[in-house]
């Protein structure tokens, strides 16, 4: 049985997880890149809130490529399970919509509505949906990509651990690259944290729910990137992830970027010169 950790073990792990204790403007980044995504909502033809089931929170963005058979790219928001909405991270579509990519932002429940395993069961949904679907919006099907920051790092790397063959018939390598940022890929130290009251998490769905431990079924290359001034544990998790994909044959890099905490890193994606934007168009082969 694991050891329960002392009061003091459980103040670093909250200081080492919880961004919002050691980033104290960490608002002003969000309110910031809400202003910005609202901007691109408007210079874009954009489909928005698009039911992909049948709660409140399974909706989902799609920014259309100019093109037919685009590769498309799917980016899951973060807000540890509990927070935030697709609508913050509009800003992500532009330089990827302009490279000729269609891009797909799905939003979830939060919890404590439902509980982390519910949520990857809903985001296995939306790329159902969209495996299904993208072709209306001028996306290809055989070349769907995804990415996520933190929370929606772990639903990354969850996704990349779902045999879609055996879920919903659909092609086993149905995702051809990822690129988990800022993820949490061991959820376990949650079960300690400030977040438990509302994510509730059980040792055993800790264990199922924590990519780092489950075989990866995608074998696509795997861009694992953190900001360079997150705390240890961020990157530890990162670089961790990134040799097990590793041992499995899978092309994956670690990339730590220069200078970011864990909200700066985000904007980096909304910049098309930005060298982490560059890398997830390179890797749908724009």
């Amino acid at each position: 049985m694991a050891r329960t950790p002392t009061a003091k073990e459980i103040d670093h792990i909250n200081l080492e997880y919880l961004p919002r204790l050691t980033v104290k403007n960490a608002d002003e980044y969000l309110q910031k890149s809400a202003k910005r995504s609202a901007r691109v909502r408007k210079q874009l033809a954009c489909h928005l809130d698009v039911a992909y089931g049948d709660t409140a929170g399974q909706t989902l963005d799609v920014f259309p490529a100019a093109r037919k058979g685009a590769p498309v790219h799917v980016f899951i928001h973060g807000g540890y399970w509990r927070a935030l909405d697709k609508h913050i991270y509009s800003h992500v579509a532009a330089p990827m919509v302009a490279a000729g990519a269609t891009v797909v932002l799905p939003n979830y429940d939060l919890c404590p509505k439902v509980r982390i395993t519910d949520i990857v069961d809903q985001v296995r949904r939306a790329i159902v949906w969209v495996y299904k679907n993208i072709a209306r919006h001028n996306g290809d099907p055989k070349r769907i990509f995804v990415s996520g920051h933190s929370a929606g790092g772990h639903l990354t790397g969850m996704m990349i651990a779902t045999d879609w063959a055996k879920l919903a018939g659909l092609p086993k390598d149905l995702i051809k690259g990822t690129a988990p940022l800022s993820g949490l890929f061991d959820v376990e130290p949650h079960r300690h944290t400030q977040l438990q009251p509302d994510i509730r998490l059980t040792a055993r769905e800790a264990r199922l729910m924590s990519p780092m431990f489950l075989p990866p079924v995608a074998t696509g290359p795997a861009i694992v990137a953190v900001g360079g001034v997150e705390p240890d544990s961020f990157h530890w998790q990162s670089l961790e992830y990134a040799a097990r994909l590793r041992l499995h044959g899978i092309k994956a890099e670690y990339v730590a970027t220069p200078g970011d905490n864990h909200f700066a890193i985000i904007d980096r994606l909304g910049n098309a010169k930005d060298p982490l934007t560059r890398a997830l168009i390179a890797q749908m082969g724009l």
